[in-house]
């Protein structure tokens, strides 16, 4: 028999500051301009959806920002 899937998913969290995203192939933004190439960086981890139905956000270090932002929930 099956088991159900539980109240734990798994998520996505990106910085709120810079919002970088990556290509649509996933490789990196390069901006020749100023010769700086971005990542993109996200953090997965889980939540419980019974406990925390509405979207998560943290505190999380972001490399391009080069601080610590608040990190948001994406889907």
């Amino acid at each position: 028999m099956a088991k159900n899937k539980g109240a734990r998913i798994i998520i996505t969290l990106r910085c709120t500051n810079c919002k970088k995203t990556a290509n649509t192939n996933g490789k990196a933004d390069i901006n020749y301009s100023q010769g700086v190439v971005a990542k993109k960086i996200d953090y997965t981890t889980t939540k419980n959806r019974r406990n925390t139905p509405d979207r998560l956000e943290l505190k999380k270090f972001c490399p391009n920002c080069n601080s610590h932002t608040q990190q948001k929930e994406i889907k």
